[in-house]
């Protein structure tokens, strides 16, 4: 056996990440969907954060929370994205070892983030529709923010094991990492030590934070339905029904490819590892995507922010077009229903 095969990687200072193994020759292609997504999550995040800051009527509980959720995307889809990118375009394949475990980090906490943040969104629903007249009395701005305090704690302090144990292990094996970016088990699988304490404190995290988190979003949703069941009318019904559905649209776009994912790395020892790594991606991907197009199209207040920011934006450009012939007066504007330029 050759000295490169026995090199002693208990400290290395570089980890090799592949990228999609199997896929090499379609990397470039594979990068034009990731891109295109990274880019309606963080132009749909920001104008989430932009609009509730601006807009007075949005400083509600709901639209805190729909903040915190957009923040925790933004880190999410930074924290890995930017990396696989440059792995597809550039072949820049190596990454720090301190730096892979920082990223290791990162996603695992602000994925344990949104799943708390999706549970304090739910209280939120449910206390709305199940007791509305103490909604504002109860979910105080004081409050607001201890709960986020808790989803912040709770996801650092749940995750915070996975680097320190993992730097612990011995890497004698290989530096080569069969992922585009530094996932848990990955990372875990290049250890040539018993690595059973690690990968036991993951299963059971994930089935503690999932299951409880999941639980206590059902838990809510049935005494939600019961409430919206009780109603006199089904306009009524249909009306209440509609505040609740961003809020599940969101929840299944998250959860539905976090499980796929994990049951498919856990069990799916017959799935292409090309696969695994795809799922894993998407998860990380398609939610932050999503939310904010989940939100802007469901929900009336933002959509119509989001509307009147681009009809001002537009009649501005109009306005001020050079050699433009044309001038809008006040009583023009307002007779075409358009919004007047200051």
């Amino acid at each position: 056996m050759s000295d490169s095969n026995t090199t002693d990687f208990t400290n290395p200072s570089t980890f090799i990440l592949l990228g999609i193994p199997g896929l090499e020759t379609a990397h470039v292609w594979i990068s034009i969907p990731f891109c295109t997504m990274y880019a309606i999550a963080i132009l749909g995040n920001f104008t989430i954060l932009f609009i509730v800051k601006r807009e007075p009527s949005l400083h509600e509980p709901m639209y805190y929370f729909l903040c915190m959720l957009a923040i925790t995307d933004l880190v999410l889809s930074t924290a890995t994205l930017p990396k696989t990118l440059s792995i597809f375009w550039f072949n820049s394949r190596e990454i720090n070892f301190s730096a892979c475990l920082t990223q290791m980090y990162f996603v695992a906490c602000f994925l344990v983030m949104d799943s708390g943040i999706f549970v304090a969104m739910a209280f939120d629903r449910y206390v709305a529709i199940c007791d509305p007249l103490r909604h504002s009395t109860t979910l105080t701005n004081p409050l607001v923010a201890k709960i986020g305090l808790a989803v912040v704690l709770r996801g650092s302090m749940f995750i915070l094991p996975y680097p320190f144990l993992a730097r612990q292990w011995p890497y004698c094996r290989t530096n080569i990492i069969h992922h585009s970016y530094c996932e848990h088990m990955a990372v875990l699988k290049l250890a040539c030590a018993d690595i059973r304490v690690s990968s036991y404190y993951g299963l059971f995290l994930s089935f503690l934070v999932t299951g409880l988190d999941v639980s206590y979003i059902s838990v809510s949703y049935i005494q939600i339905l019961r409430a919206i069941f009780s109603l006199p009318t089904k306009e009524a019904q249909l009306k209440t029904f509609g505040t609740c559905v961003s809020h599940l649209c969101v929840i299944l776009a998250f959860y539905i490819p976090a499980l796929f994912s994990f049951l498919t790395h856990r069990f799916g020892h017959n799935v292409p590892l090309h696969f695994h790594i795809l799922i894993a991606n998407m998860y990380i991907l398609v939610p932050p995507m999503l939310n904010p197009i989940i939100y802007g199209v469901r929900t009336r207040q933002i959509r119509d922010r989001v509307l009147q920011l681009v009809t001002h934006k537009g009649m501005k450009v109009f306005s001020w077009c050079p050699g433009s012939q044309t001038e809008l007066h006040a009583e023009q504007v307002g007779d075409i229903g358009l919004i007047p330029l200051p």
